[in-house]
């Protein structure tokens, strides 16, 4: 069974911390970039999400956003993707994610994803 609840790491080094999932699958947790992204600065940031039923869907999708906490620019990010078992038992998380950056004027919105 794939519960995205806990602590995980990416290939990059990303670190996110899962709460416990409610009874309707969401969530909330924190989310730290990893040394990939060339920012050392960039703090902890919350993120909330929800999974799909774990108990009737064994590799269940997910959602959730990241709302960066940065001093010049407000960023969120959403990441989509899947919890799938591997053969050996380990769960693993597959997702895409965008970023989107606030602009001053829609004549910048070609900059902001």
């Amino acid at each position: 069974q794939c519960l995205l609840s806990g602590s995980w790491r990416s290939d990059t080094g990303c670190r996110m911390v899962v709460s416990t999932l409610s009874k309707d699958g969401r969530f909330s947790g924190s989310y730290l970039p990893g040394p990939a992204t060339g920012d050392s600065e960039v703090p902890t940031s919350p993120l909330e999400g929800s999974q799909q039923d774990a108990e009737s869907v064994p590799q269940p999708t997910f959602s959730f956003t990241v709302h960066w906490r940065l001093q010049e620019t407000d960023q969120t990010a959403v990441f989509l993707g899947q919890c799938y078992v591997g053969t050996n038992g380990e769960e693993i998380l597959h997702a895409l994610w965008l970023l989107r950056e606030a602009t001053d004027s829609p004549t910048e919105d070609w900059k902001a994803t």
